[in-house]
């Protein structure tokens, strides 16, 4: 293995994540669900996968893909989380901001 093989490697196992809560809107419907992640980086790819597959467990968010399909669709952050070395701290800020954000966008749970 290369030298830069190995620092590139070192690198991506040493990067941050930035934890945080996320929206997905339907236009079309006016629906909007919100989540939680802890990274904001890698959740669209994952729902929008789930989503193409037809097997997202969000039936609301399903049957709106369905209906109107990805361009039907946005995602976006809502909050970002400071770096937190205690996922204990993390997952507990997650879960409260999560619950901010679903009363204030009255959106449904991803």
């Amino acid at each position: 293995m290369s030298i830069d093989r190995k620092a590139a490697i070192a690198a991506y196992k040493e990067r941050r994540t930035i934890a945080g809560v996320f929206v997905v809107r339907c236009a079309a419907s006016g629906e909007a669900w919100v989540g939680q992640a802890p990274n904001l980086e890698t959740i669209q790819n994952r729902i929008w996968f789930s989503l193409r597959q037809g097997s997202h467990p969000c039936r609301g968010l399903q049957a709106a893909w369905t209906a109107h399909g990805e361009a039907g669709l946005t995602f976006g952050e809502c909050e970002r989380l400071d770096d937190e070395e205690s996922a204990y701290v993390r997952n507990a800020l997650l879960k409260e901001r999560l619950l901010h954000w679903r009363a204030e966008l009255k959106a449904e749970l991803i």
